[in-house]
């Protein structure tokens, strides 16, 4: 799911018997920089721990509160897209819980329309909650949030053995769902090494490198007015 995808209207799905079921999801977002590079990640489950799909996305160039906002949308946009109505969200984001609790106000012009977004969406549910929890008891979310920044930037995600989410059920998860912008592997950038002096020129507002060389999302470069 692309960022313009966050505001797709989901269609309704076929009946399926999954009105009495309630899916418990982690969602989490960071961006590096603030604003930076941004993406989230999330896990949607049955509440006896069977893991249903895991989310990562990288967003661009956005902020910490809207990658937030965007992990909670893609839940949602889940949920509905798979005929389940009801579903608990639990995200280490205060900010964002309080807002859509109704206890703080949106001022952003920028968090307003996801905010608007996510309360439709919820409007259509039968059973929504959200609950903050501190980040150590987000891991898997946050695991796959740090994952889809890290293929933004270009960066191959170390091979650490992933954080298990809790099977209680003697039934096998189903497999890994990412997302499928997820699944796209970016063109790696000739990255130059670090401290070597570049040569080019700006042309509307963006830096043009001569030779051919490129840079990866999320580098800071220093300028000097030739």
């Amino acid at each position: 799911m692309s960022t313009g995808d966050l505001f797709a209207s989901t269609q309704p799905s076929s009946p399926r018997n999954t009105s009495a079921i309630t899916l418990l999801a982690h969602c989490d977002g960071g961006a590096r920089g603030n604003p930076g590079p941004a993406g989230y990640g999330a896990v949607i489950a049955k509440e006896d721990g069977v893991v249903l799909a895991e989310l990562s996305e990288f967003l661009g160039f956005k902020t910490n509160n809207f990658a937030e906002y965007s992990g909670l949308l893609g839940v949602l946009q889940w949920v509905l897209d798979n005929g389940y109505t009801r579903v608990k969200v639990v995200s280490d984001s205060e900010l964002m819980v309080k807002q859509i609790q109704g206890k703080y106000k949106v001022n952003s012009p920028d968090l307003r329309p996801l905010f608007e977004e996510a309360r439709r969406r919820i409007a259509r549910l039968e059973l929504f909650n959200i609950s903050h929890a501190l980040r150590h008891k987000n891991k898997t979310a946050d695991r796959l949030a740090n994952e889809a920044m890290d293929r933004g930037m270009g960066k191959a995600s170390p091979a650490t053995k992933a954080t298990p989410y809790p099977q209680t059920s003697s039934a096998p998860p189903a497999p890994r769902q990412l997302d499928p912008a997820a699944r796209r592997t970016e063109p790696a950038a000739v990255n130059p090494p670090p401290g070597e002096m570049l040569r080019g020129f700006v042309r509307d507002g963006a830096i043009h490198l001569l030779g051919g060389k490129s840079l990866p999302d999320g580098v800071f470069v220093k300028i000097i007015r030739e």
